[in-house]
């Protein structure tokens, strides 16, 4: 591959969000490397943008719960293409109960998912990131700032990881890595086991989010949004 490619890591980006953000980044010419924890939906998910640009997808089994599947991921991809540039930090879970019926698997899930994840995906990637001046982009949440009732495990990941990744983005922008945390709202996706319908409309669309990623990256070097928080500009009343 010529060194002008460009290249992207997106953590559960089989579907949802994360599907979302590598159709747009597909579209600018990026090539991408979706994981997931399944084999078979990876590779559908990299079929489905391969319809869009062919050749500019590759599926990966990998697991955010474990830093060496993550630094797994990361030697697929830079076998692959030979560089790494982004990594959009997009796996997540939730799972949503009153503290006194929230479980302790319940709870060690969340936090190992949307935080503790975010960690090892980081530590599999800064090196190669180093290299290439490249960007960490992390998807947290309102959730991250807006607390709510039966969210004890969500949000205290979404709060954590939104610590983390503003300290991370103090730690390494001297080293020319860009970070940002982007904070949405409602998104029409199946997460938490919805399931999309015409009713959801009114929601911020994966598209939408995808757009907003494909914008960062498009940004002078010299600036950096750092934390990006997204509504739905008319929800119900």
């Amino acid at each position: 591959m010529a060194q002008s490619i460009k290249t992207a890591l997106i953590t559960g980006g089989s579907k949802g969000i994360g599907f979302g953000v590598a159709e747009a980044l597909v579209k600018d010419g990026i090539y991408v490397a979706v994981t997931s924890r399944s084999q078979k939906s990876a590779d559908e998910a990299a079929a489905a943008l391969n319809k869009i640009k062919e050749g500019f997808a590759i599926g990966i089994e990998s697991d955010v719960r474990s830093l060496e599947s993550q630094q797994e991921a990361v030697s697929i991809l830079l076998a692959k293409w030979g560089q790494l540039d982004y990594v959009i930090a997009n796996a997540g879970v939730g799972h949503f109960a009153p503290i006194s019926e929230l479980t302790t698997e319940q709870w060690n899930e969340t936090i190992d998912i949307n935080l503790t994840g975010v960690f090892f995906s980081a530590k599999a990637s800064l090196s190669a990131l180093k290299n290439s001046k490249g960007y960490f982009i992390n998807i947290a949440s309102l959730a991250g700032t807006n607390f709510f009732p039966n969210g004890t495990a969500y949000n205290a990941s979404k709060f954590g990881l939104v610590g983390f990744s503003q300290a991370m983005m103090m730690d390494v922008r001297s080293e020319g890595i860009k970070v940002t945390t982007i904070m949405p709202g409602s998104v029409a996706t199946e997460f938490s086991n919805h399931q999309p319908s015409d009713k959801d409309a009114w929601k911020i669309q994966p598209e939408d989010i995808g757009q907003i990623v494909s914008d960062l990256i498009k940004m002078p070097a010299r600036t950096l949004p750092s934390k990006i928080e997204v509504r739905p500009s008319m929800p119900p009343k």
